[in-house]
């Protein structure tokens, strides 16, 4: 009962305070700081940035993980928070969303556990198995907890999920609960969302990483496109600006570093869903197989900050809080005291054709 009322306390605070979190984050304090603090933080603006999509496992554990596998030499190593956040970036990021990978359902805790010592943390979006007899017992547990923000499909033949009625009230149980709905995987998860929305039109639907399209520096195939305006006749349905350098398959870190090349898929993005829909992530430590973070974040960065500040602040934040019902815990110097600016990438070796 603690739990559940600990989540309507936060839950209610939330949705009154987003508006004063963006902007104490958008000045570099917190709310409630003491004069000296705010007046230190006006004279060093920092801007809210919240990357919605994030891993964060530890191998040397008793118990190993299951995700990613020893053969993995890039991923299979301890990734914290405090990894993450010493890396550079062009703008340094406030807060992150965690999207669980492994399929074991105490590794939810494990990163509940991780966020109570790591306020750089703001949602975790789960990894249960839905259309299971535990999933509503495991999804009542987890939902109590107010960083608990949402789950992700993953691993799911979507299309013949939805015709299973115990697998739809599942998803009626995620969405009793206001959490979002992350769906992950390629073309397929385009037409799993416009289906989705219609059976449950208040459902919150985030498309992770773009659906899978092939980047190219082409315009993405009209299929595709096609595909997406479909889910995003749904008002409820978001994408995460995620995935772009891993769309070039240049899987020996070389992914290209100018934005012209990912133009292309991010002006159809921008032009179906528009400002209100856009949410960035960084998919972090995968993406660093194509590129460095700070590539990641740059293209990004760059593409929409040609859109506006207003914009900007959407993807970047505004978004994600939204989407997820999550605000900061620490302004943006607190996050990453360390961070630097990011140098340019190196030159592409990948052929992308």
């Amino acid at each position: 009962m603690r739990m559940r009322l600990s989540r309507r306390r936060f839950l209610k605070g939330l949705l009154g305070s987003s508006a004063a979190l963006a902007c104490a984050g958008c000045r570099g304090v917190r709310p409630g700081a003491d004069a000296a603090t705010r007046a230190q933080g006006e004279k060093s603006p920092e801007p809210v940035v919240i990357d919605t999509h994030t891993h964060f496992y530890d191998p040397t554990r008793p118990q190993g993980v299951p995700w990613p596998p020893p053969q993995d030499k890039l991923l299979y190593r301890t990734v914290l928070p405090k990894h993450y956040l010493a890396l550079p970036t062009p703008r340094r990021v406030t807060a992150t969303v965690v999207v669980e990978a492994s399929p074991w359902v105490e590794d939810n805790q494990w990163v509940l556990d991780l966020a109570a010592t790591e306020p750089f943390i703001v949602g975790l979006v789960g990894n249960l198995p839905v259309g299971t007899k535990q999933f509503a017992g495991h999804l009542k547990r987890f939902a109590a907890h107010p960083l608990f923000r949402g789950l992700r499909l993953r691993e799911v033949n979507l299309r013949t999920a939805l015709d299973d009625p115990a697998f739809l009230a599942d998803l009626e149980l995620v969405s009793d609960f206001d959490l979002a709905l992350d769906l992950v995987g390629g073309q397929e998860i385009l037409e799993a969302a416009d289906r989705l929305a219609r059976l449950l039109p208040q459902q919150r639907i985030v498309l992770d990483h773009l659906a899978g399209v092939r980047v190219n520096g082409q315009p993405p195939p009209p299929v595709w496109v096609q595909a997406l305006r479909r889910a995003a006749a749904h008002p409820r349905v978001f994408a995460k600006v995620s995935g772009l350098v891993e769309g070039t398959g240049c899987a020996d870190g070389s992914a290209p570093s100018a934005v012209e090349f990912y133009q292309p898929v991010l002006d159809v993005i921008w032009e179906v869903m528009g400002p209100d829909r856009l949410l960035y992530g960084s998919n972090w430590p995968v993406s660093e197989r194509f590129a460095p973070l700070a590539t990641v974040q740059r293209i990004v960065h760059e593409y929409f900050s040609a859109k506006g500040p207003a914009a900007w602040a959407k993807v970047f934040a505004g978004n994600a809080m939204a989407v997820y019902r999550c605000a900061p815990r620490l302004s943006a110097q607190e996050a990453a005291p360390s961070a630097t600016s990011a140098q340019q990438a190196p030159a592409t070796k990948c052929a992308t054709g």
